[in-house]
């Protein structure tokens, strides 16, 4: 089992285009929306794929709102 220090941590989902794997979205780390094929975030780094677009925020968990993010 893993041991977080404070907080959540965040998980990027991926799709798979032509056989490649594409990001698709960020979730909070316990949410069952992500999917088998996602990987492990810094809080650093789910901000900044968040902030620069490069994947959506799940509709579900809402990351961007436990990452300051939301307006």
């Amino acid at each position: 089992m893993r041991l977080r220090a404070e907080g959540p941590g965040w998980d990027l989902s991926y799709l798979r285009e032509k056989g490649r794997r594409v990001p698709d979205s960020v979730h909070i780390d316990d949410c069952r929306m992500a999917g088998k094929n996602t990987g492990p975030l810094t809080r650093d780094e789910a901000r900044q794929i968040l902030s620069e677009g490069s994947a959506a925020p799940c509709a579900i968990c809402r990351p961007d709102s436990d990452l300051g993010l939301l307006d």
